[in-house]
């Protein structure tokens, strides 16, 4: 396990690793990742669960009552109900988002995934999305999840970051490179 540790750090890190280890032994793994994707769009979509989880001014019986009213009715398993429990125990909620992220760093570890970070102009669709997923995979030789974001100004063309590894094919890029060009002809 020396790998997952060193992909994780931090206090997020530490709690990653402690609900992975427990849901691997408890062979619970695709039902904690399969909860935390909710909490996930939870924190994204529900202001009130996103107060619930970082409002210092709410007490840690209130956060405690709280999260255990949201997973029972989201249907969370029992590790996962008894993990957000230690976490609002220990005031922890608020790093919840973090320690999500480094869960799925786990998770993709786990699996021999690599993750990519891919920004576009425009949401791709899931056609674009397949093949650039089989491009990258046959680039890399390992299974690719990827972290798609949209910013507009790209104009259109890709950023794709994996590892240490970036390619930008934006057009924005080549727009600004061509006027650097242009500058030095004049």
């Amino acid at each position: 396990m020396t790998s997952q540790k060193a992909i994780v750090s931090g206090l997020q890190g530490r709690y990653a690793l402690a609900i992975f280890d427990l849901a691997v032994e408890n062979d619970a793994l695709q039902d904690v990742e399969a909860d935390f994707v909710a909490m996930r769009t939870l924190l994204a979509d529900n202001a009130d669960f996103n107060t619930l989880v970082s409002s210092p001014i709410i007490t840690r019986d209130e956060q405690q009552k709280g999260v255990d009213a949201v997973a029972s009715v989201a249907g969370f398993s029992k590790l996962t109900i008894n993990f957000l429990g230690v976490l609002a125990a220990n005031r922890r909620l608020v790093a919840l988002e973090l320690i999500i992220q480094a869960f799925e760093k786990l998770v993709a570890d786990h699996r021999g995934e690599v993750s990519a970070n891919v920004v576009s102009a425009a949401k791709l669709s899931k056609a674009q999305m397949t093949a650039l997923q089989k491009n990258l995979k046959s680039a890399i030789g390992s299974d690719v999840t990827i972290d798609q974001v949209v910013d507009e100004s790209l104009l259109g063309g890709l950023k794709v970051k994996v590892g240490s590894r970036m390619i930008d094919s934006s057009l924005k890029t080549k727009l600004d490179n061509l006027a650097i060009a242009m500058k030095g002809v004049q």
